[in-house]
């Protein structure tokens, strides 16, 4: 997972189609037109072991992605007591040219589950910025019986996106979780969730908003 990944050029009409639209007021601007580098400094957590997950950056820059195999929480049957949960902790590096900063404005979360009638899951994703108190956390719940893919947006308006620190290189965080309830299905039945799509992985978008820092 060494090494970095870039980002160059304009981002294109995303976030006019895909997002709220922008205050004019706020200083929302296109992304800066220097390259934007993007460097995986950690990849943690039951849901990613080693190996099972990867970045990568679009191909028209307007956002980055990243893949899972191994992404799965599950109860009942021969399932591990501790399986119900599991969580992906990214730990972003992100360099951006001097006089700009960012924040992840939206993110499309897809994948498989099969719950049984009368359990329950949730998908849950966290952002912030290293050493800052701000914290964005969405939730997604689903019930049983469901048996099906399924796919969550987590959308920020405008006025309440966690930006990055201005003159500070801050790493940023997304800390990811899918949790599965048995709740009050049959005994020793099995209820599952997956970060994964039909074939096999899930790619999971992070779109990346922009604008100009305050002047000094």
């Amino acid at each position: 997972m060494a090494g970095g990944l870039l980002l160059g050029g304009a981002i294109a009409a995303l976030f006019a189609t895909a997002l709220p639209g922008p205050d004019p007021s706020s200083g929302i601007v296109d992304p800066p037109p220097d390259k934007i580098v993007i460097k995986v400094a950690t990849v943690n957590g039951s849901g990613c072991p080693q190996g099972t997950a990867a970045v990568a950056v679009s191909p028209d820059n307007t956002a980055f992605t990243v893949t899972y195999s191994d992404y799965l929480a599950q109860v009942g049957g021969n399932s591990d007591p501790t399986a119900f949960r599991k969580n992906c902790q990214l730990n972003l590096i992100v360099h951006v040219p001097q006089g700009f900063t960012y924040a992840i404005a939206s993110a499309d979360y897809r994948g498989f589950a099969a719950l049984q009638s009368g359990a329950s899951s949730t998908e849950k994703a966290s952002y912030y910025f290293q050493g800052s108190s701000s914290t964005a956390a969405i939730t997604h719940p689903f019930r049983g019986p469901y048996n099906d893919n399924w796919q969550s947006t987590d959308v920020t308006d405008w006025a309440q996106l966690v930006w990055a620190p201005c003159g500070v290189q801050r790493n940023f965080n997304i800390n990811t979780e899918l949790r599965v309830n048995a709740g009050t299905s049959t005994p020793g039945s099995s209820s599952f969730m997956t970060m994964d799509s039909t074939d096999g992985d899930i790619s999971t978008i992070y779109h990346l908003a922009w604008k100009e820092c305050p002047a000094a």
